[in-house]
């Protein structure tokens, strides 16, 4: 069976593509998320879902802070560097790890790597040692 959370996470996607909160609209949205393939997990934790979700409300301000830096101050020095995944994870919470850095304006994930690691792009201010 589908997990919950990963039905609620699909379900939203849908409505910030479609933003159409009609009856027929919504019945499409379950019939999708209901035939999307998905691979068979053990459904995520509870907690890290609502860790997740805190990362993603405090990346939103962090976004800002970002994008006012960029326009404000030169940032002429990028770099790639790979992070790893954090252990335990579902499609789901890897999808909301890959949004979180991807959000903020200095960062950007170039690829995920099946083995467990993201490849991360950055730009900075100056050389960082």
């Amino acid at each position: 069976m589908i997990s919950y959370l990963d039905l609620l996470l699909k379900l939203t996607i849908w409505f910030l593509l479609t933003s159409d909160f009609s009856l027929a609209n919504i019945i499409i949205g379950v019939t999708i998320c209901l035939l999307l393939p998905r691979k068979l997990t053990s459904p995520g934790k509870l907690k890290d879902w609502l860790r997740a979700l805190v990362e993603v409300l405090i990346a939103i301000p962090q976004a800002y802070v970002e994008a006012i830096e960029i326009m404000l101050f030169p940032h002429k020095k990028e770099g790639v560097k790979m992070e790893r995944v954090k252990p335990q994870r579902t499609p789901g919470l890897i999808f909301l790890d890959i949004f979180i850095i991807t959000f903020t304006p200095k960062t950007i994930v170039l690829k995920y790597h099946e083995a467990g690691w993201y490849e991360v792009h950055r730009i900075k201010r100056r050389k960082q040692s």
